[in-house]
Parts: structure tokens; C-alpha cells; sequence
């Protein structure tokens, strides 16, 4: 028969228990839910007096045990029983050794407590260079970077060394207030104590330099490390990221793979944020089998969802085992910018339902969708619902709501908001003065604009400008525009091609596009947007064929037209009766670069089409919409009718559109129109009546014929 020996359970004993806590295990003759608060216990149970030794090794095991993600409760019930820790020490006289009680300062930093860690630190006789490390470290975890930097300060003064930890917890702070000569003594610092070479500080430094737009030295720092680990190639993405330079972050990416470095998550989230393409990380992710990390899952969704595909960033969504809010919000968000508000809603509601705390970003994502009257019931339930919550107090929630009421039309709303805010930065201003002009109400914006020159305190910037020359365009205002313009060379806010693009807008609306072209000329590389409103202004102007031709050379350019390039060029060639070019332009928007036809696009094909008598041509492209074919669409062929006074077909579209709208006004008048140009006049009068029946008598002193 095997006799087992008796284990000696001396203070040793508890002592290699209380170590295999810091090292995240307990040894098998320990039950496996043995806690350090367990172990120290049944220490005491068994007659044993712990000394100092004991204690250190204690605390640093609670310390390592200690989750940062305890429930509040768990914590509240934690510090109770350090509390009692505590005062056993200090009856003991335990605590007078430095070390024991840097462990228990290190355990209330831990825990959150700062304070407390700062009392323990004053009442220290004595301090040595790891308890100064310690507080330090713990500030910076903490949030309290200021106090960290100020007691590093001290530290050196009063002779003491940092850690390669400390200089490594003071560099983030650095790099994200901005701090570059604070930054670079503590690289200094890092030289002259011989950590400069240590991989912890290194990163740091990296990081920093590129915090600091200072991408040449965190370079240089990169290169002259020899031993780069995984960590050191994340923070080189992360900082090529940072610089949005997706190129440098691909080729450091393709170096880290064949160098055969271990991919991380972060590898795979640093990527992401650069924009890198997200399927062939997706499928890199699938092979490192890290399909089951969340923040990875997280940041997939993002992708997917930041490029409209909302299918897969829902599957993804739905793969996890754990709700996250930063997925949802992309859900939704991708939901509104498509316009898919009820299935936005949908997923808004689940976030509720899931009592997730909704920030101010996931609210104004879903704001950004409601983009017309019809909309209006949802955004004045998340109005409602911002109110509610006190989100009504934040800025960007507020612009958000203000953008929303303008194009609503509901200026009214927009000002009040506006007057409810306790500031008023730039963007809020600009946020009223861009809704005013959009509500079609630019008298208004310029005597916001007024107000705020009034105030005196703030200047505007490119995006003021932007609006309120859309605001010249919409009153033909050319004098003001002028003045608008030399603020902008004045300023150099002629770089911003935005700013640029407003202004031709601005010329070409207000009949002078010679200015316009002088604008346009001056830039060096005009943007797609900016071409557009050439060729806009060129038609605009009845200079059809000059908007062929800026429509060809922008072409040749190698520069991708888009929807409002197309409306452009096909205004162009209907007023200009272009029908063939029309048709070519149509079809290379469809075949050649894979662009749907909206509404618009279709108005004015029909509009080409009938104009020049093709109305059979034009009856067919409806029939194969599809769209549905609104009052638009029918009302270009309709109005081409009475030019061509083609009884038959207008009959057939009247019809068509009053099972439409009934209440369209203008329809009544098209036909009368229609009618009196045969000298139908029976059929005037009956079309009269109907219009008096339906209560639109002011439309009859509209028709040009009778």
C-alpha cells in the first residue's frame, strides 16, 4: 500500500501558492478556485504568523489576480477586504518596509483608488526608485497624465532613475496632447539612462514621433532596430496609418509577412483603419484563426459597412458571441446612408433594446439619413429621443439636428436649436448658415452670417465660404459673390477645392462665366466636383457645346465621371437637341461605368427624346425603368407634347400622371395648355373646372396659351 507523505504547510508552502496567483495558476495540490484573499486565509487558520515577505508576496498577488473588468460590485467587496488587509499591517508593523507597502500602493492603483496610492505614497519615510516608478505608471494608467508628468519631474530632480516602464507610459500622453519638447526630453532621458535601445521605449518613441507629425524620425528609429517584434511592426503601421499613407502601410505590411512576424489583431485593426481592402484581410484573418476576436469582428463590420455592404456586415455582425456598439453604430449608419431608414431603425432599436449606452456618433450616424419630408416622423423621434437622453447637450448631436431640420425646409427649428446652445463653435455656425442655404433661404444665412461677425470672436473658415456662395447662387447676389471671393484669395482658401467649386457654381449661376472660367483655370488639379460645375455652368449658360467639350476633356484626363457629371452633360445636349450624343452618354453611364440612372437621368433622356418627335423611343425607355417613373419624367414628356403638339401621347401622360397626383398642379395647367394649342376648347374649360373642383384656381392665371 502506497503511503502518501504529508505536505509541510509552512510559510514557504503559502508562499509558492501566493507566486503561482502572480503567475496566473495554482498548483495542483490547490483547488483551482483558491483566490490570493483564499490562500492568505487559511495562512492565518493554521497558526502561521505572516512577515514581511508574506505581505509583499500577497499584494502583488492580488494585484495580479485583480481584473480590470470586475463587476462594480465584485470591486466595492474587494476593496472592503484590502481595507482590512491594510489595517492588519499597519497593526503588524508590517507596512514600515518600502517594499510591502509599493505593493499595496501598486494594488490601490490597480483598484482605481489614486488617492488613496498618493496618501500611502506621502506617508512613505522613505522612497525608493520602484514605488516612484510605481505611482507614476499608475497615473498614467489612471488618466491623471498631468500629475504623472509633474511627479516625473520631481522624481528627476530628486535624483531618482525612471523604468523603461515609466518612460513608456509617459511617451502616449506626449504624443496625444501634442507635447513635442516634453516628448523629446523624455527621449532624452531614455538616451542617457541606456533605454534608448529597450523595445518598450522604442515603440513608444515611435508612436509618439507620428503622434507628432514627425514620420521621418519615428523612420529612422524603426530602421535602427535590430531585434522587431511584433509590436514593432504594429506601431510602424499604426503610425503609417495615422499619416493616412495606405502605400507606406501596405509595404511595411508585405516586409512584417515575409519576414514571417506574428500577426496580431492589432496588425489586422491597424490595417483596417488605413483602409486597406477588407477581403483579403478577412479571408488572412479566417487562416490566423482569429475569426473568434471580437475587436477584430468589430472592426471587419466597420469595413464592410464603410463600403456599403451591409449583407456581410450583418452575417458578421451575427457571427460574434458578443454585442458591441461600435459594430451596431456602422450597421446603422450604412443603413441611413443608403437611405434605408426603416431597417436603420431596426437595428437603432435592437442597441435600445440591448440597453447599450448610444453616444453621440451612433446618434448623428443614424441623423445623417433622414433626408426629406418623408423621413420627418423618425427624426423627430430621435430628436425626442436625444432629448431624453441628454444628448441634447452635445454639440455634434445638435449640428446633426439642425442639418436634418434644413432639409426639412424647417428653418424655424434649425434657428431655435441654434439659440438653445450654451457655445457656439465655428461648425455651428456653419451648420446654420449651410441649413438656411439649403432650406432655399440664403437671406436668412447671411444675417446669421452677420450675427457672427457681430460676435467678433470667430472667423470664417473655408466651409463658411463654401455656403454662403451657395447662397450668391441661389439670390444671383454677383457683387457679394466678388467680395466673398477676395476673402478667399485673401486667405488662401483658394487650395480648397470645394471653395474653388462653389465659386464657378456661384459665376456661371449669376451669368458671368468668363469669371468662372478664370477660376477654373487657375486650378491646378481640378476634382471631379469641380468639373461638374463647368460643364453645369456651360449649360446653365446655353453653351452646349463647350459643355460637350469640358465633358470630353475631363475625359481624356483619365478623371471618372459621375451621377451630377451625367445630369450635366445630359441638360446640355437636351436644350441643345444633342439627341445622338445624348444617347451615347446615357449608355456609356450605364455600360461603360456602372453608374444606375436616377430619376433625373431618365427625366431629361425623355425630355432629349421628345423634343426631337422620338416619343415612341421615349414611351419604350420608361417602360424599361427600373424605377418607377414619377411626375417628372411624365412631365418632361408632357411638356414636349405641347411643343409638338402631339394630342394623343399627352392624353396617355396626363393620364399616367394624375393616377400619380391628382393634387399636381401643373398638371392641370399642361393641359389646358395641350388643349388650347389644338383649339380644344371644350376640353379647356373642362380641365378649368377640374382645377376649380380641386382647389387650384391660382393656377389658372399660370397658363401662358389662354
Amino acid at each position: 500500500m502506497l503511503i502518501t507523505k504529508p505536505v509541510s504547510r509552512d510559510l514557504s508552502y503559502f508562499h509558492s501558492l501566493l507566486k503561482s496567483c502572480i503567475h496566473g495558476h495554482i498548483s495542483s495540490s490547490s483547488s483551482s478556485s483558491s483566490s490570493p484573499l483564499t490562500i492568505f486565509r487559511d495562512l492565518l487558520r493554521s497558526s502561521l504568523i505572516p512577515n514581511h515577505l508574506t505581505m509583499s508576496i500577497f499584494l502583488q498577488s492580488s494585484t495580479a489576480s485583480l481584473s480590470p473588468h470586475h463587476h462594480h460590485t465584485s470591486l466595492d467587496s474587494f476593496k472592503s477586504q484590502v481595507g482590512q488587509v491594510q489595517t492588519h499591517l499597519t497593526k503588524s508593523g508590517l507596512d514600515r518596509f518600502v517594499y510591502v507597502k509599493t505593493s499595496l500602493l501598486d494594488l490601490h492603483l490597480k483598484m482605481g483608488c489614486v488617492t488613496s496610492a498618493r496618501v500611502l505614497f506621502d506617508e512613505m519615510p522613505e522612497r525608493d526608485t520602484v514605488v516612484w516608478n510605481a505611482l507614476i505608471c499608475g497615473y498614467s494608467r489612471n488618466g491623471y497624465e498631468s500629475d504623472a508628468w509633474k511627479l516625473f519631474t520631481v522624481m528627476l530632480q530628486r535624483g531618482f532613475s525612471p523604468s523603461a516602464t515609466t518612460l513608456g507610459n509617459l511617451l502616449p500622453f506626449c504624443g496625444t496632447c501634442g507635447f513635442v519638447s516634453q516628448g523629446r526630453s523624455v527621449h532624452g532621458v531614455a538616451a542617457k539612462s541606456g533605454f534608448e535601445l529597450d523595445s518598450q521605449v522604442k515603440n513608444a518613441l515611435i508612436s509618439f514621433y507620428s503622434k507628432c507629425s514627425e514620420l521621418e524620425s519615428a523612420e529612422v528609429l524603426f530602421r535602427e532596430m535590430k531585434d522587431k517584434n511584433t509590436v514593432s511592426w504594429n506601431t510602424m503601421i499604426g503610425a503609417y496609418s495615422q499619416s493616412g499613407l495606405q502605400e507606406e502601410v501596405i509595404t511595411a505590411f508585405k516586409n512584417m509577412f515575409e519576414k514571417n512576424v506574428e500577426i496580431s489583431p492589432v496588425t489586422i485593426i491597424s490595417l483596417l483603419s488605413a483602409h486597406v481592402s477588407h477581403e483579403p484581410l478577412h479571408c488572412l484573418v479566417v487562416k490566423c484563426g482569429m475569426v473568434n476576436d471580437n475587436s477584430v469582428n468589430t472592426s471587419l463590420v466597420c469595413a464592410y459597412s464603410r463600403c456599403g455592404d451591409s449583407d456581410s456586415a450583418e452575417r458578421l455582425y451575427a457571427s460574434s458571441d458578443q454585442d458591441s456598439i461600435v459594430g451596431l453604430t456602422s450597421i446603422v449608419s450604412s443603413y441611413a446612408e443608403k437611405g434605408d431608414m426603416d431597417i436603420a431603425v431596426v437595428y437603432f432599436s435592437k442597441m435600445c433594446q440591448l440597453c447599450m449606452k448610444i453616444d453621440d456618433v451612433a446618434l448623428v450616424g443614424i441623423l445623417h439619413g433622414c433626408t426629406n419630408s418623408s423621413h420627418i416622423d423618425i427624426g423627430m423621434s430621435l430628436h425626442a429621443y436625444a432629448i431624453k437622453s441628454g444628448l441634447c447637450t452635445k454639440t455634434l448631436v445638435v449640428n446633426g439636428l439642425m442639418t436634418m431640420y434644413s432639409k426639412f425646409d424647417d428653418v424655424e427649428t434649425v434657428l431655435f436649436l441654434f439659440q438653445q446652445l450654451q457655445e457656439t463653435p465655428l461648425i455651428s455656425w456653419n451648420s446654420v448658415i449651410s441649413g438656411c442655404v439649403q432650406s432655399g433661404k440664403a437671406h436668412t444665412a447671411f444675417e446669421v452670417f452677420h450675427q457672427m461677425k457681430l460676435r467678433g470672436r470667430l472667423l470664417p473658415d473655408a466651409i463658411t465660404i463654401a455656403s454662403l456662395l451657395a447662397g450668391c447662387s441661389q439670390i444671383c447676389c454677383l457683387h457679394l459673390g466678388k467680395e466673398l471671393h477676395g476673402y478667399t484669395l485673401r486667405n488662401n482658401f483658394e487650395d480648397e477645392n470645394f471653395v474653388c467649386t462653389a465659386l464657378i457654381d456661384m459665376y456661371a449661376k449669376c451669368g458671368n462665366q468668363v469669371l468662372a472660367e478664370s477660376v477654373f483655370n487657375s486650378i491646378k488639379a481640378p476634382c471631379t466636383a469641380t468639373w461638374n460645375s463647368m460643364i453645369s455652368g456651360y449649360s446653365l449658360s446655353g453653351l452646349q457645346n463647350q459643355a460637350l467639350s469640358c465633358y470630353l476633356e475631363m475625359r481624356e484626363r483619365g478623371l471618372k465621371p459621375d451621377k451630377i457629371t451625367f445630369l450635366g452633360v445630359l441638360s446640355a445636349c437636351t436644350h441643345g437637341g444633342f439627341v445622338d450624343e445624348g444617347k451615347n452618354c446615357f449608355r456609356a453611364m450605364i455600360k461603360e461605368f456602372r453608374i444606375s440612372p436616377s430619376l433625373q437621368h431618365y427625366a431629361l433622356m425623355v425630355g432629349l427624346l421628345c423634343r426631337a418627335c422620338l416619343f415612341t423611343e421615349a414611351l419604350y425607355l420608361i417602360w424599361e425603368m427600373d424605377l418607377k417613373p414619377d411626375s417628372a419624367v411624365w412631365g418632361a414628356m408632357l411638356s414636349a407634347c405641347i411643343v409638338q403638339r402631339e394630342l394623343e401621347v399627352g392624353e396617355y401622360v396626363a393620364k399616367k400622371m394624375f393616377m400619380l397626383d391628382y393634387r399636381n398642379g401643373g398638371l392641370y395647367v399642361l393641359m389646358s395648355n395641350l388643349y388650347a394649342t389644338e383649339e380644344m376648347w371644350e376640353d379647356v374649360v373642362r380641365v378649368r373646372k377640374m382645377m376649380k373642383e380641386n382647389g387650384y384656381d391660382g393656377y389658372l392665371g399660370v397658363s401662358q396659351t389662354i
